[in-house]
């Protein structure tokens, strides 16, 4: 007969692992569109971490303590929350989706967080995603034109080369690992490409680790969803009702097979 000692190690065990596992990230149905037209995103929960190794998908995720947005490269904010809607006959499954009205030309970002508790882990988790409108991502002048600039999620994942515009297969997706504002070295950084199972501990193939400033690079064969996620704990960091902090933040990149056209050279006529 297992003893209560045993059953609450072996839940909080379970509630660590899940904390761990089991991550949201985002997405968009496409990453370019014109101005006026309805980009839908997804919130989706699934067992892709570092512990299942996949895109797979697990459960419709609880809303409370979420969010989910929709910034304009002029740095106005949508709230996608009042709008999401399952996708799945069964309570509990498929996942969160909602319509985004386009106004505004240039690099919009979604950007999602998390904070709650599992059991005794406090779990941090956010994730983002990219989409340009129209066909100059520079178009609007603004804080949130470039996507190399951090949204100040606790971990972070942020772009190096854009991932809309400089995507493609054989080109790098660059990365830089920030935690808390600061570059996060030595940090596994997994790049999971839908339909592919990772190896078990550490795929060279589709696994980095970042250097002193950050950074991680891995270049796609083909066209794909590419899935960028990044673990980190803090075991020592504990509050009220939770022991241990677990953070994740996740990027998702869709790799075109043809890239992005390229913005057309302005030239003016010299005056006589």
């Amino acid at each position: 007969m297992k003893t209560l000692s045993t059953i609450v190690a072996a839940a909080l065990l379970t509630a660590s692992a899940q904390a761990h596992a089991h991550d949201t990230w985002v997405e968009v149905n496409t990453p370019e569109v014109r101005e006026g037209n309805v980009v839908h995103v997804d919130l989706k929960l699934g067992n892709h971490g570092n512990d299942h190794r996949d895109f797979k998908l697990h459960s419709l995720i609880t809303l409370d303590n979420v969010s989910l947005s929709v910034m304009a490269p002029c740095g106005c904010e949508a709230d996608l929350k009042p709008n999401l809607i399952g996708t799945a006959y069964e309570p509990k499954q498929g996942y969160w989706t909602a319509p985004y009205t386009t106004t505004k030309p240039g690099l919009h970002v979604v950007s999602h967080e998390l904070d709650t508790l599992h059991g005794k882990i406090r779990a941090i988790k956010s994730a983002k995603t990219y989409f340009v409108v129209g066909p100059d991502p520079t178009a609007t002048k603004g804080p949130l034109m470039r996507c190399d600039r951090p949204l100040g999620h606790p971990l972070e994942l942020v772009p190096v080369t854009n991932p809309v515009t400089e995507s493609g297969p054989n080109t790098p997706i660059r990365v830089r690992v920030l935690f808390e504002g600061k570059p996060l070295a030595n940090g596994r950084v997994t790049f999971i490409p839908r339909g592919q199972q990772l190896a078990e501990e550490f795929d060279e193939t589709f696994e980095r680790r970042t250097d002193a400033k950050g950074e991680a690079e891995f270049t796609p064969t083909e066209a794909n969803v590419i899935l960028v996620v990044i673990h980190h704990k803090e075991a020592e960091r504990s509050g009220d009702g939770y022991d241990a902090t677990y953070y994740s933040a996740a990027l998702t990149v869709a790799v075109p097979q043809v890239p992005f056209p390229k913005p057309a050279i302005k030239t003016t006529t010299a005056s006589r």
